[in-house]
């Protein structure tokens, strides 16, 4: 099976490097790529938002399956037109994607389908944002509607931080969602989906803030870990039986079947698991610590769920033990990062690229706000930790940040169910 990955970041590279191990997939391709990718994958140029051009890449390489990593595409529809012109593709369709490419719609969805979530209200005039306001807090949620690269949430005690941020979403023409604060410790669970078949894979928590214990402006993501010790298995099956396959079935109910990875993000409070989120695709960086432990061949689970087949996958097998992602990010990131610093120690085996590229002269360049994930595996969360960052102590980029906590709340018996 010749395999066509498209994307540039590091859940992208860790598709691949899973992928690279499965004995069914026979070539590996990527578009757009990067540095650290290069060395696994046939690299090509593409607009990854546009359908005709993703297809005719895929026509040229013979594909036999396409993989969409990023959601803008999704949302836009690549999926749809790989799918029109007879290859495999594994991403959800348009109609379906939008549940995570308009927060509204994934409200409705769940609403019909009897999911826990936040109560929200959206504003799209500011003339309603006080009033709306008022209804809210002493803990405020403001969400960009649209698609934001997981970094157009605020959550804040501060009214005004909240208005400010509310207020500059709408002068730039997109509607605001604001939600009730959700409490308890977060979860991010991917399930492959096909239908109404649901198809769990290990559950992990993502890092959202830049700084350490929390601090600072979200991202999209600083760093994740799984298995998580203190989530007990019977919480991941009443997720999936009283979140994920509902919604599941309430898509199919409106002719709009997902097909490809449905993340759920979720906060477990003293009711239960509540929807923080829904996301359309693999998460980054959580990807890169599960399917790090992964050992059912990739390929061919990929290749079920886009080709309606995924009833017939039997249980998944993994390896033992714990995983942590950290992400090396460029200085100044979220806000305007630097690029074009040179990065030297990250050819070593579990350092992933994202914002990466190769100069001219050969050295390999900082080219975006995430640079790269480090990955550890341990028989445990403690040695995972240990082993990521002992790589990391090998990696050079000049401004270059990272977080020192990831998973260390759990390793240190802080995180636990309400």
């Amino acid at each position: 099976m010749r395999v066509l990955v498209i994307g540039s970041g590091a859940r992208e590279h860790a598709l691949l490097l899973s992928l690279a191990r499965d004995p069914g997939v026979t070539a590996l391709i990527c578009a757009p790529g990067n540095a650290g990718i290069a060395k696994i994958a046939e690299q090509h140029p593409v607009d990854v938002a546009s359908g005709d051009a993703v297809t005719a890449l895929a026509q040229k390489v013979e594909a036999d399956l396409v993989v969409i990593g990023p959601e803008v595409p999704l949302v836009l529809g690549v999926a749809d037109a790989v799918r029109a012109a007879g290859i495999a593709c594994f991403g959800p369709s348009a109609d379906a994607a939008r549940i995570e490419g308009s927060k509204a719609f994934a409200k409705d969805v769940m609403a019909v389908a009897g999911v826990k979530t936040a109560h929200s209200e959206i504003v799209d005039n500011p003339a309603k944002l006080d009033e709306a306001l008022d209804r809210f807090g002493p803990n405020w949620v403001v969400k960009d509607d649209g698609l934001a690269a997981g970094k157009g949430v605020v959550v804040t005690t501060d009214r005004l931080a909240a208005r400010d941020h509310a207020a500059e979403l709408l002068e730039t023409g997109h509607p605001v969602l604001l939600e009730s604060f959700l409490d308890g410790p977060e979860v991010s669970l991917f399930c492959l989906v096909d239908g109404e078949t649901v198809i769990p894979l290990l559950p992990a928590q993502d890092h959202k803030r830049v700084g350490d214990g929390d601090s600072g402006p979200n991202t999209g993501g600083m760093g994740a870990y799984t298995p998580l010790p203190w989530l007990p298995d019977e919480m991941v099956t009443q997720i999936i039986d009283d979140v994920v396959k509902p919604v599941a079935a309430e898509l199919v109910a409106r002719g709009s079947s997902f097909s490809g990875l449905l993340y759920a993000g979720l906060a477990i409070g003293v009711d239960g698991p509540a929807v923080v989120e829904f996301n359309c695709r693999f998460g980054d960086p959580e990807t890169q610590a599960v399917l790090a432990l992964l050992e059912t061949p990739l390929g061919g689970l990929l290749n079920a769920a886009s080709t309606g087949t995924l009833d017939s996958v039997g249980p998944l097998q993994w390896r033992d033990g714990s995983a942590v992602t950290v992400v090396i990010a460029a200085e100044n990131y979220p806000a305007t990062p630097r690029t074009g610093d040179v990065i030297t120690g990250a050819d070593a085996d579990g350092v992933l690229h994202a914002g990466t590229k190769k100069r001219e002269d050969g050295a390999v360049v900082s080219a975006g706000g995430r640079v790269l994930s480090v990955v550890g595996v341990g028989k445990d969360l403690t040695e995972a930790r240990d082993d990521a960052y002992a790589k990391i102590a090998d990696v050079k980029l000049p401004g270059g940040h990272f977080r020192t906590d990831i998973g260390l709340g759990a390793v240190e018996g802080r995180i636990s169910l309400p």
